[in-house]
């Protein structure tokens, strides 16, 4: 259905919040908003508004915190408000469901929203005051203490809020940006509505920010071993970071985002992790090359995390039922995010990117692995959001499946799922197989689910007796 959801001046409100959020993600021309949404939340829009109490909940006044290392005077800040020239679609769509919308911009941090429905003879009007910060510790704290309204953070600092949605940044657990786009779009579905509120606190929104790479001051730091001893910068707030570092014996060093580019391009620190939107920024380039200007350093093509960012809100200042309606539309905005991404990825030289080899990636799939489990079982992570990262992981790449030629001897097989869901096995020992199983083996557990979250059931393709697997073979 064509006309969905800004009816409410929480779309306006909102919208705005996107956009600014995205202040190092947004490219110069402002993308078109998908004002489209489910049958499920153009009901619940119009509930909304034709319930007297939704009119007396609407503020007067609303302060949104967002971080921008620039600050609103920046490039970013004016690309990012950008989307302000979407404001007047979302006037007409508000106007498909019977309520007059007038927008005022009387500055760049400050946006007046009027709304008027006959239909109940409501009228309400909101004060938009933006908040720009160029300390997230200092925005963190002040949305704690309940200065701010609504806030765009880290999804590393909005953790402390609402851990179901902050452990989405776990390391290793999100590989590439189509499982994000996967688990954001799930995650507005209204069965998660209550895994997003924790108190008084609510997610309205999950953005993409990029994935973050090892970036390292001396190229020959390439293999897990070499990291030994190394000094490695980790966020002091962020725990996770610290026992990671430890777990592969290098030493974390406590710093801050306004300090490890610094340090970093200083070589107080050997290496540090970090999306590639704050290479510029930053000047990371510096770490990287020696007084001669030769790049000795290198960024690993290897992400470790996909950094996210959340969009978070006071409940009790906003009316109800509009969180789940914000969800599903900031869900539909994520392409604009990862095409900046891209180019941000692209834009720097190639001369900074270096390949791992093959051999090493399952040794840093290990150890993230290993650190996962040891932090959802201390805490840090929420058991259940690894439960959804792992079935997005194994919906592209499940494991567990084994091939076979004539020979009738099995051997592990990579699966690669595709758009269609066709499953395609290879596997380097097995030229012409003629014969497939998955989890075959007595301890295998399914890793490949269902849109409905339903596993796929083993089973094999062959009827050969006394056959056994290489998995078994080696116990």
């Amino acid at each position: 259905m064509k006309n969905k959801i800004a009816s409410l001046r929480q779309w306006a409100v909102l919208s705005t919040a996107v956009s600014t959020i995205l202040i190092t993600q947004i490219n110069h021309a402002a993308p078109k908003l998908d004002l489209t949404l489910s049958a499920h939340s153009t009901t619940k829009v119009k509930t909304l508004l034709n319930n007297p109490q939704t009119w007396k909940q609407i503020p007067k006044q609303v302060s949104l915190c967002i971080y921008s290392p620039n600050g609103a005077n920046g490039e970013a800040f004016d690309q990012a408000t950008s989307y302000i020239s979407e404001l007047p679609r979302i006037a007409q769509v508000a106007k498909g469901f019977g309520v007059n919308m007038n927008i005022t911009r009387p500055s760049k941090l400050q946006m007046k929203i009027d709304l008027d429905y006959p239909k109940l003879k409501q009228k309400a009007s909101t004060e938009v005051n933006l908040k720009v910060y160029t300390d997230e510790r200092v925005l963190t704290e002040d949305f704690r203490s309940k200065r701010c309204d609504g806030a765009g953070i880290s999804n590393i600092r909005a953790r402390q809020f609402n851990k179901f949605v902050g452990s989405i940044d776990a390391i290793g657990a999100v590989q590439n940006y189509k499982q994000l786009t996967q688990v954001i779009q799930l995650l507005a579905r209204p069965e998660f509505d209550s895994k997003m509120v924790n108190r008084d606190y609510e997610v309205v929104g999950i953005v993409p920010l990029g994935a973050a790479y090892i970036m390292v001051n001396d190229r020959r730091i390439d293999t897990l071993p070499k990291a030994a001893g190394k000094k490695v910068a980790v966020m002091g707030f962020d725990a996770t970071q610290k026992k990671l570092v430890q777990n592969v014996g290098a030493q974390p060093v406590t710093v801050d985002l306004t300090s490890v580019g610094g340090k970093f391009n200083n070589r107080e620190v050997d290496i540090m992790a970090a999306p590639a939107i704050l290479f510029d920024p930053l000047e990371l380039h510096k770490g990287m090359q020696d007084k001669s200007g030769k790049v000795v350093g290198a960024i690993i093509r290897f992400p470790l995390v996909q950094v996210t960012g959340t969009l978070i809100m006071h409940r009790n200042k906003f009316p109800a039922g509009m969180g789940p309606i914000a969800r599903e539309m900031i869900s539909k905005q994520l392409t604009p995010a990862f095409q900046f991404v891209d180019k941000m990825e692209k834009d720097i030289p190639e001369k900074y990117w270096m390949d791992i080899r093959e051999a090493e990636k399952p040794g840093y799939l290990k150890i993230m692995r290993e650190a996962r489990i040891q932090m959802t079982k201390e805490g840090y992570y929420d058991p259940a959001m690894m439960s959804i990262l792992k079935k997005s992981r194994c919906s592209q790449y499940p494991s567990n499946f084994e091939l076979s030629g004539a020979d009738k001897k099995f051997y592990p097989a990579v699966a690669v799922v595709e758009k269609n869901g066709t499953i395609k096995l290879s596997s380097k020992a097995v030229k012409n197989p003629v014969a497939v199983r998955y989890c075959f083996n007595s301890d295998d557990m399914p890793d490949l689910f269902d849109q409905n979250g339903l596993p796929l059931l083993p089973f094999r393709t062959d009827n050969w007796d006394n056959v056994l697997s290489s998995k078994a073979k080696n116990k």
